[in-house]
């Protein structure tokens, strides 16, 4: 009896053993600190569905926010779903609706064609506007290094990709899942990028 009692003991001493050691050697528990700043990113869709002719230059233009901004993620939105975005092409000069764009909210895109008759890159364009969609408005006039100088950057400029100081503008108005964007009401000026 005695020895049963003894290889019970031991055995649960040694499942005690074995967990104490499993626990000591699995993956920390993440730092509530570490985590906190890295909220979720806002997801804003947009819908394409009517700008034939400009899907290559939007998906490089949505490519180079995505690549170049953290907390806020352009995703083409699924057939027969609610867009934050709706981007179209038309015939004149391209322009946009000042944001910031919400969650749930509404803005529009134009990728006008006058604008790529005159010589100006598609690409760049497409990129442009999307930065108005995010709360940026023009720097005009402004170098080529500078996307939202548009227009006045030249013919020339094919530059499409936001520079640190456009970056930083746009991650503050969605730090923390939604920081400046919740607070400060979206513009809704439109803005036409004509030279």
């Amino acid at each position: 009896m005695l020895d049963s009692i003894w290889l019970r003991a031991a055995g649960v001493a040694a499942a005690f053993t074995l967990a104490a050691a499993t626990a000591a050697n699995a993956a920390p528990a993440p730092d509530p600190a570490a985590t906190e700043g890295a909220a979720a990113a806002v997801t804003l869709r947009y819908d394409d569905s009517r700008a034939g002719g400009w899907e290559a230059a939007i998906a490089a233009g949505v490519a180079s926010w995505n690549a170049n901004v953290d907390n806020v993620k352009l995703v083409e939105a699924a057939p027969g779903t609610r867009a934050e975005i709706q981007i179209v092409a038309t015939s004149g000069w391209p322009q946009a609706t000042l944001g910031p764009v919400r969650p749930g909210g509404q803005g529009r895109v134009e990728l006008g064609s006058q604008a790529v008759t005159q010589g100006h890159d598609k690409t760049r364009i497409a990129a442009h506007e999307l930065g108005h969609s995010l709360g940026l408005p023009d720097t005009k006039p402004g170098p080529c290094s500078q996307l939202m100088s548009g227009s006045t950057a030249g013919t020339a400029c094919r530059n499409a990709v936001p520079n640190a100081t456009e970056q930083a503008r746009v991650e503050s108005f969605y730090a923390n899942g939604l920081g400046l964007a919740a607070l400060v009401p979206a513009d809704g000026r439109v803005l036409v990028d004509a030279s």
